[in-house]
């Protein structure tokens, strides 16, 4: 017999399903069983691998440091925002060569790129080298390039590859 990939994914989703139906009749309490049994078993080859975590204080420090570029940024916009007469921000879209090719690190950074403000993910390239990210409020895009690099890129480096 296959195990339940997630007991809690299955406990959420039966639950989901009985609120959402607003009832607890017998046909829809083994609709939520079917739910919660077939639904986590289709999602389960989308799940990525796990793998080791080789410098947790690389993660923590790259985890503190994208908490204080939201807090800066979102501080930096808000301003420009109050200012009644400041210069309209533009934008500029940056191809920002990659090192990276484990997907979980791949998809950290993408993570990690849309949460800063004024930093959109746009396009990836189809054999992984290269990223297409839109940015707000840069003058020189190959110190941009350098500092995002340094900045996520390689730590992301450290702890997955």
């Amino acid at each position: 017999m296959r195990r339940v990939p997630s007991l809690l994914l299955s406990a959420s989703l039966a639950a989901f399903w009985l609120l959402l139906n607003d009832s607890l009749a017998p046909t829809d309490l083994i609709v939520a069983a079917l739910v919660a049994v077939v639904v986590p078993g289709l999602a389960a080859p989308l799940s990525p691998r796990g793998g080791p975590l080789r410098k947790p204080w690389v993660l923590i420090r790259l985890v503190l440091r994208v908490g204080g570029d939201v807090l800066a940024s979102a501080l930096q916009v808000g301003w420009g925002a109050l200012r009644p007469h400041s210069p309209a921000s533009s934008g500029l879209f940056v191809t920002v060569p990659l090192e990276l090719r484990h997907p979980n690190a791949l998809a950290a950074l993408a993570v990690i790129t849309t949460v800063v403000p004024g930093s959109i993910w746009s396009e990836l390239a189809p054999d992984r080298s290269a990223v297409l990210l839109h940015v707000f409020g840069i003058s020189d895009s190959a110190a941009y390039i350098e500092e995002f690099k340094a900045r996520y890129e390689r730590p992301l480096k450290e702890i997955f590859e």
